[in-house]
């Protein structure tokens, strides 16, 4: 057997861990395109499951974030979790902002959502805690005219390190293009459990670092930590709400072999 077709095996057998059958360059689909099929909510102040004022909901095929229920934002920041966690793959997002911002809603967080990786289980987080430890994979849309990067980092209980320091700014900008309008754009990552993690916009590699790990003066992920060992390896994805109406058309993953390089 050669190089490749042992690969090709290797990745073949990840995707049958997953359930799935097909090529070894097969993505799987998270979202089905129908409902929210293997996918809870968490909002704060809301018990896990409780999709409150019906913030997350498909329509035309479409996963989309909506405050058209609510009088106001009431800082009820939500995260749809992914049922699986997961910690060297690929993912593929297809998102846009539409619409106007909740009232209510904080002036950071207008044309503002995100993808949660290496989360924290959903399930361990308290009820009024309004972000899950994790890698925030920030998303955020042009306003119109200036320039605001997309596939930023942020950073909530967690820290990375960048040129081989370790970084504790809570968010850092990425090297994206500014995006304006209600413009389709494709968010893809990879992600290699505590080693390497990249981010790519429209195919353009915008934005790397490594190490992920928990902040032990973060009292949230201070509760996570185990032994002492910070590195996460992987966890929980989730998609987020954040007082913008957001959509997702795509939601998509590429396991990888954690022994490849």
């Amino acid at each position: 057997m050669n190089g490749t077709t042992m690969r090709a095996g290797i990745a073949a057998a990840l995707l049958a861990a997953c359930g799935v059958s097909g090529a070894a360059d097969e993505w799987i689909p998270m979202f089905n395109g129908r409902n929210l099929d293997g996918w809870t909510p968490k909002i704060t102040g809301f018990d896990l499951g409780e999709n409150a004022l019906d913030t997350f909901r498909v329509e035309d095929g479409v996963l989309k974030v909506r405050y058209d229920k609510y009088e106001k934002f009431d800082g009820r920041f939500g995260h749809l979790f992914y049922k699986t966690p997961h910690s060297h793959y690929r993912l593929r997002v297809e998102y846009r902002f539409v619409g106007e911002q909740c009232p209510g809603g904080p002036g950071w967080a207008l044309r503002n959502s995100g993808v949660m990786i290496h989360g924290q289980p959903p399930e361990t987080m308290k009820k009024g805690q309004n972000f899950p430890v994790s890698i925030e994979v920030q998303l955020l849309g042009g306003g119109g005219k200036g320039e605001r990067t997309t596939g930023n980092l942020c950073s909530p209980g967690t820290h990375v390190e960048m040129d081989g320091k370790l970084e504790t700014r809570h968010c850092i900008n990425s090297t994206s293009k500014t995006f304006h309008g209600e413009q389709w754009l494709t968010l893809e990552l990879e992600v290699r459990g505590s080693g390497r993690i990249v981010h790519s916009i429209n195919g353009e590699k915008v934005l790397e670092y490594s190490k992920p790990q928990y902040d032990p003066k973060d009292g949230d992920a201070k509760a996570l930590i185990k032994d002492g060992a910070v590195l996460i390896e992987g966890g929980s994805i989730s998609l987020q709400a954040e007082s913008h109406p957001v959509e997702f058309r795509k939601v998509e993953i590429l396991p990888l072999d954690p022994k490849a390089p």
